[in-house]
């Protein structure tokens, strides 16, 4: 095997290992990227979910002082019969 062959063979081995390597880091990077994602995800929907809570816990403190000041009549429709 001439000395050309042999640069070239050498050449050609190391670059597909670069290659290899690279498409490997490139996929762990991304799957790192992506469950990053869900961890932002599920903070985000942590935070809608506390909001929407303090929101209904609002709603009902609002409620209960609007019915202390008036007085509020059932609605069911039922009872009517």
């Amino acid at each position: 095997m001439s000395t050309r062959a042999k640069a070239t063979l050498a050449a050609s081995c190391a670059i597909s290992a670069l290659i290899i390597w690279g498409v490997h880091y490139q996929q762990g990077k991304e799957r790192e990227d992506m469950y990053r994602g869900v961890l932002r995800d599920d903070e985000r929907r942590k935070e809608k979910m506390r909001q929407r809570e303090e929101e209904f816990r609002i709603s009902q403190r609002k409620r209960e002082a609007y019915e202390r000041v008036q007085t509020v009549l059932s609605s069911d429709v039922s009872n009517d019969s």
